[in-house]
């Protein structure tokens, strides 16, 4: 059998044993549980469990020494660009930006700098950051690069009763936990986290083996299950499935997806506490039709490891960051819901041209020597090419007024897309 290990570095024995903790606050969750958790369930503690979970604790997990690399790390013209569209709102609403998820604080540090240039020099930065680690990481960005703006950033470690600005957050929503499911030739299951057969304490009362991958045990000695679903989970499945156009009979053969309710949850908090304001959500997803397509049938949920991906959402809880891709058209609903307006929504390419990214690499790289030149030149391929970040990360805004400035979307809005 080929192990789909294979290729991971070995975590080294101090990250060996943040995982065997966050392993053990699991099998915790599974026995008090009588046997299977929800995988959102599994997803929150191994991602949040306060001072173990993989957000919540001290590993790097940004730029070239984490995990992952996201766009503020690969160039600062990404904020600038975001900078562009926040300046033509901000003189309508309270001169002061909330980012959520601010990561490795790359992005404030460049929408700050942007701004100030822009002559928006007096614009308030609240981060809201539950991980007092990332607090430390994006305060040292900030002193490092732009320290004349620190005075002006305030973090804060809960939603405010109201929020009025602009609320921002890039790479947020996918890393918010979500719920399995699986269609076995029409036949609805909820995807569960339980403990493979043999594992210490194994009980299993209330599931069956996935076949596959899927039934296989991880490392860790958990696997995933399936179990049938309650009235509740079933309702939100196919009013997802529905929403997507789905056939009334769903199609023969095996079908796996994610159901994003944190996500939208979220969306709902934030627009209702949002007195006047705008949104501007960047994220890699599609709307419900694409996100749900019968062709999409093995889901989105993936995981990442030092720069390397994986399907086994399993393997050394704690360590790996687990994502789904975010369905637009949910958050669309919730927002609107909410009482908010759609003011744009289209691909990551279609943004950053909208807001001149052409224009400010030519300026900032004439000044620039030709290595540099090349190298900016590399990164800004890979934020809009449509086989890298351009297509598959789209950008969403959602305001309080419907006469508000739409985004900056180089006369590509495919908003349409959220209500087909």
């Amino acid at each position: 059998m080929v192990n789909p290990h294979a290729a991971l570095p070995d975590p080294d024995p101090a990250e060996r044993e943040i995982s065997a903790r966050v392993e053990a606050r699991v099998r915790e969750a599974i026995a008090s549980a009588g046997g299977a958790i929800s995988f959102d369930h599994y997803m929150a503690i191994a991602l949040y469990e306060p001072g173990l979970g993989y957000y919540a604790g001290g590993r790097r997990k940004f730029g070239a020494a984490g995990d992952f690399v996201t766009a503020p790390e690969l160039s600062s013209l990404f904020g600038a660009c975001v900078a562009v569209q926040l300046a033509r709102w901000l003189p309508a609403f309270s001169p002061c930006i909330w980012e959520f998820g601010a990561g490795s604080g790359a992005l404030a540090a460049q929408v700050l700098s942007e701004l100030d240039a822009l002559g928006h020099d007096t614009v308030e930065y609240r981060i809201i950051e539950l991980s007092a680690e990332l607090r430390a990481r994006q305060q040292a960005t900030l002193a490092a690069s732009h320290p004349r703006a620190l005075e002006r950033v305030q973090w804060l470690a809960a939603l405010p009763d109201r929020i009025d600005g602009i609320v921002l957050a890039n790479e947020l929503l996918d890393a918010l936990p979500v719920e399995l499911f699986s269609m076995e030739n029409g036949e609805l299951c909820e995807r569960v986290v339980e403990l493979a057969p043999g594992s210490a304490h194994e009980s299993l009362r209330g599931s069956r083996q996935l076949a596959g991958m899927d039934g296989a045990p991880s490392a860790s000695g958990l696997r995933l299950g399936t179990r049938a679903p309650d009235a509740a989970f079933a309702r939100r499945v196919r009013a997802r499935l529905a929403r997507a156009g789905w056939p009334d009979a769903p199609p023969l053969g095996s079908y796996h997806g994610e159901i994003g309710e944190q996500a939208s949850a979220w969306v709902a908090s934030v627009a209702e506490r949002l007195g006047a304001g705008v949104m501007l959500l960047i994220d890699y997803g599609f709307p419900a039709a694409e996100f749900y397509h019968p062709a999409r049938a093995s889901g989105t949920l993936n995981c990442h490891y030092r720069h390397r991906s994986h399907a086994d959402p399993l393997w050394r809880p704690g360590l790996c960051d687990i994502t789904a891709h975010v369905d637009f058209s949910a958050v669309h609903d919730a927002a609107t819901a909410a009482g908010l307006t759609c003011l744009g929504y289209g691909a990551q390419s279609a943004f950053l041209l909208g807001c001149g990214l052409a224009e400010l690499f030519s300026k900032r790289a004439s000044a620039a020597d030709p290595a540099a030149r090349i190298r900016a030149a590399h990164a800004l391929q890979l934020l809009v090419s449509e086989a890298e970040m351009g297509e598959l990360f789209k950008v969403i805004a959602l305001g309080s007024d419907p006469a508000c400035e739409p985004l900056l979307l180089d006369g590509r809005d495919r908003r349409a897309a959220l209500l087909a």
